[in-house]
């Protein structure tokens, strides 16, 4: 006597259907969103913009003396490249090109000015003002202008930016772009360009109000 096979029952139980019916929408959804494909749907997710930030408050006052006698334009390429022993760059390192835009300030300070260093002859027709040299102020990079042209980044860096509360920052190619900026105003002539704009106003101030005779030396 034949015993009659059994067939077993693969029905998927309900709860699984539900869960499945629920990943298919949700999958039609957000493409339909990443596609473009139902009008309207990104307007429904939008984002906005609030900005919650309290009044800024004001810590100190500083008297400037300083006139601030000439302004130069720099912009530099850094080329920043991290390397680790032992593995190759793929895995681990990073290589980044930044444009650098930014401004250094050149100043005489007035206010090292003494009473021994400004000589009035009697009838007040001839000055001699004996004044400090021109400095340069610190660099100042300009984010607006500034800009990454490429990031390389290994693995293990992509996979730390995951967890990084500022993946991809810029910090270390800024602060060298302010660096060379610097420099590169130091091997400029900004310094005497400030010294001959200063020497300019004040001959014509003080021949505004009749000196005839003005000289302006720097060595303070």
């Amino acid at each position: 006597m034949t015993t009659p096979i059994r067939r077993v029952s693969r029905r998927m139980p309900g709860w699984a259907k539900a869960v499945s019916a629920v990943v298919l929408v949700l999958v039609v959804f957000f493409a339909g969103i990443r596609l473009s494909v139902l009008p309207g749907l990104k307007d429904l997710f939008g984002t906005e913009t609030h900005d919650r930030s309290g009044p800024a408050l004001l810590q100190s006052i500083q008297d400037i003396s300083r006139y601030d006698a000439a302004s130069g334009n720099f912009q530099v390429v850094v080329d920043l490249e991290k390397d680790t022993k032992y593995l190759p760059d793929a895995i681990r390192g990073s290589r980044t090109l930044y444009i650098g835009a930014g401004s250094v300030d050149a100043y005489v300070d007035l206010g090292k000015v003494g009473k021994n260093d400004v000589t009035v002859n009697g009838d007040r027709t001839s000055a001699t003002l004996l004044l400090p040299h021109a400095q340069l102020g610190k660099a100042a990079l300009d984010v607006d202008r500034s800009y990454a042209v490429s990031k390389q980044r290994g693995l293990l860096d992509r996979l730390t930016d995951l967890f990084n509360d500022n993946p991809n920052g810029e910090q270390a190619v800024q602060k060298l772009a302010v660096r060379h900026i610097g420099a590169a105003a130091k091997e400029s002539e900004l310094t005497k360009r400030a010294e001959v704009n200063t020497t300019n106003m004040l001959e014509g101030l003080l021949q505004s109000l009749g000196f005839k005779e003005v000289n302006v030396r720097y060595g303070t």
